[in-house]
């Protein structure tokens, strides 16, 4: 850490401390808006990148939080400079949020780049933000901290706890096998979302929040917290008080996003039972670092971290549960044999400094070691002739008897073949059948959808099937669970292996060994991969084409290309 900043060293000097023409401009354009000299002289200019809209649930308290890190900033003497950004909201965003992920780290880093700022507090917490602003604030690498949003309150309905999405594609199954009546489903929509905040599940939204106070880019116990907790408006100010402190210090994210903190944001996810997109959201964020993380990283701390949350889709409790509980402090310190704890954090101490101390209150949430929901950690990277490069399984939330499973292929060439067809009481599909989604990745979704959940045909829904292989090169949405093979390397719009597979070809899947494999050899590999032609282009122009001439595999982190780490981006000419 360099020795403390004085005025004339900050950023925003640039713009607002010569004695020049460009400068008077910039001073009496502040003055137009109301500002005087005293709210910016000799004080860091603070950047607040707020991802609010009117149409994203997980935010909706963004509007207040935000006065609350203004009202942090200028106890602390900084000048709070409200940038407002992508919102992304998960549900409603089409084809997918995954699509503008990188569009939204592209504009907070040049919104972070192009104004008069010297440090950032960041606002996310439905599922792309957060990736999104970490990837920015590692690129821009000016002081920046993270505010997370917050799950939502638990769901209810009939005096049960609901988890959002997990308990959704629960009910739908039962509302399609016949189980439940139009009108508890409708009971079941109004109750499963009941106040702001991401989801409560441990879905990519509380997966990701929580890597990022494991990466150290929050304050302690920030990302538990509920959205609707009186304890989360003070979190936010103290951000605010935080990050004046740090641009004085010059603590940046690149001092904190090292490889031993990467590592312990992965062990974090494996013991949380976190989502598969966690995967591909690190390596984003480490390559943004210039930390080349991959798969094999991922497996390897897999192997030694057991799942030690038991939260739902993996688990049973929710995210307030969870906090009760004592939160992710508490789960941090109950790993700590396993965690770099000379890490740093964005509050100036280490990992263990912050974690010191904190107690679990209730080992039903956050289990003791040795009664461990699993002894490996919730997702398995799995490899084979079907996945050269990769592909990701959450096993914690698969029936155990598919952990080794071989079946025949049911294919389907994209979403809308599956859903024309799964329910067809003439598909030739048993409970042994392992349903395949081609063309729904990266380049292929686009976009790369959710759509990895796949559903159970109706017909076997109503003999009591729950749980079936899948496999797809999608997502899945970290709040749902089953036997679903996702993030399949190389995807099969480019001509990987998946593309290739036809019904009735036998698929192996073998949780234990890693492994995921197609029966057909190479020779008839090789001979239907000259047969195959490449699906037409996805889009002809704009921001969709260039997504996909740029777009890396799953297993590279779904960033572009030209985004990745590598030679430094100058400051702006200021004339």
């Amino acid at each position: 850490m360099t020795a403390r900043k004085n005025p004339e060293d900050l950023r925003s000097f640039r713009w607002f401390g010569v004695q020049d023409l460009r400068a008077f401009g910039h001073r009496s354009r502040a003055k137009q808006m109301g500002y005087s000299a005293d709210d910016w002289e000799g004080k860091p200019a603070v950047a607040i990148i707020n991802t609010w809209s009117d149409i994203n649930q997980c935010h909706a308290h963004f509007k207040q939080r935000v006065e609350d890190i203004k009202r942090g900033i200028l106890q602390a003497g900084g000048f709070p400079l409200e940038l407002p950004a992508m919102s992304l909201s998960e549900p409603f965003v089409k084809p997918s949020t995954m699509l503008y992920r990188n569009m939204l780290a592209m504009e907070a880093e040049e919104l972070l780049r192009s104004h008069p700022v010297d440090g950032a507090v960041l606002m996310g917490g439905c599922d792309k933000t957060t990736p999104a602003l970490l990837m920015a604030a590692a690129s821009m690498n000016i002081p920046a901290i993270f505010v997370p949003a917050g799950p939502m309150l638990r769901g209810n309905w009939h005096g049960e706890p609901l988890g959002s999405g997990t308990d959704s594609w629960k009910y739908w199954a039962e509302l399609r096998a016949g189980n439940i009546t139009e009108e508890e489903w409708d009971d079941v929509e109004s109750g499963i979302a009941r106040s702001p905040g991401h989801c409560m599940t441990m879905g990519t939204a509380s997966t990701m929040t929580s890597a990022a106070e494991a990466l150290g880019m929050t304050l302690p116990g920030a990302a538990s917290i509920p959205a609707a907790d009186s304890n989360h408006i003070r979190m936010a100010a103290a951000s605010g008080r935080r990050i004046v402190e740090m641009i004085w210090e010059d603590l940046k994210p690149r001092d904190v996003l090292v490889r031993r903190a990467l590592e312990n944001a992965i062990t974090t996810i494996m013991a949380l039972g976190g989502s598969t997109n966690s995967a591909i959201h690190l390596t984003a964020v480490g390559r943004r670092a210039g930390v080349d993380i991959d798969l094999e990283l991922f497996d390897k701390l897999s192997r030694t971290t057991p799942v030690i949350a038991d939260i739902r889709p993996s688990g049973r409790w929710l995210m307030e549960d969870f906090y009760y509980a004592g939160g992710l402090r508490a789960l941090l310190c109950r790993l700590s044999d396993k965690l770099h704890l000379d890490a740093g954090t964005v509050n100036g101490r280490t990992l263990g400094e912050n974690i010191s101390g904190a107690k679990v209150y209730s080992d039903e949430v956050i289990r003791p070691l040795d009664n461990a929901m699993s002894e490996e950690g919730g997702l398995v990277m799995l490899k084979g002739n079907l996945a050269p490069d990769g592909a990701v399984i959450k096993h914690t939330a698969a029936e155990e008897h598919l952990h080794q499973h071989k079946g025949p292929a049911v294919v389907f060439s994209d979403y809308n073949d599956m859903a024309m067809r799964i329910d067809d009481v003439h598909l030739d599909v048993t409970k042994d059948s392992v349903i395949v989604l081609q063309n729904a990745g990266p380049v292929g979704g686009p976009g790369m959808p959710e759509w990895g959940q796949l559903p159970i045909p109706q017909k076997l829904l109503k003999e009591g099937v729950r749980d079936m292989v899948r496999i797809s090169d999608a997502r899945m949405s970290g709040t749902s669970y089953g036997a679903c093979v996702l993030h399949v390397a190389p995807e099969s719009f480019i001509g990987g292996p998946l593309a290739l597979v036809r019904d009735g070809d036998m698929i192996e899947l073998d949780i234990p060994g890693r492994r995921l494999h197609v029966d057909i050899s190479d020779e008839e590999m090789a001979r239907r991969k000259a047969e195959w032609a490449p699906p037409d282009p996805r889009y002809k122009r704009g921001y969709g084409w260039m997504y996909a001439q740029h777009i890396r595999q799953a297993n590279e982190g779904c960033d572009f290309d030209f985004l990745e780490a590598g030679d430094e981006v100058d400051e702006p000419e200021i004339h």
